[in-house]
């Protein structure tokens, strides 16, 4: 494992989401360096694009699922996703990818390091 991601747990209605996205060692390609995308996933279904941020940080680009609920942030060595308005649909893992190709930034493919991915579940 690479990217190790954290933050997760039970999130309540009106509560707040702060997801965090580390190098594990510093062989790693770090956050810092690289384009890093959240994905999340339920069971049963595809693992799905929520959020990327360039390696410059000067872009980032959300699905419309998230947008204008989620923000993706880079904090030196750290990639966070964060929300104030987190939904039951937004119960899933979730996992941090770094890439070097931010024009894929939508596709798993495009990801070669991955998280081992963290557990968020909404509460009401």
């Amino acid at each position: 494992v690479l990217l190790v991601e954290s933050g997760g747990g039970l999130v309540q209605a009106g509560g707040s989401l702060k997801l965090s996205c580390e190098a594990s060692r510093r062989s790693a390609p770090t956050p810092s360096l690289s384009a890093v995308g959240w994905f999340r996933q339920v069971p049963g279904k595809e693992r799905e694009f929520v959020a990327a941020i360039s390696a410059n940080s000067m872009t980032t680009y959300y699905a419309d699922s998230v947008k204008g609920r989620f923000t993706i942030a880079r904090e030196q060595n750290t990639v966070y996703l964060l929300s104030d308005s987190v939904k039951p649909e937004d119960t899933a893992v979730y996992y941090c990818a770094a890439t070097d190709n931010y024009e894929k930034r939508s596709f798993q493919s495009t990801y070669i390091y991955w998280g081992q991915g963290t557990q968020v579940t909404f509460s009401s």
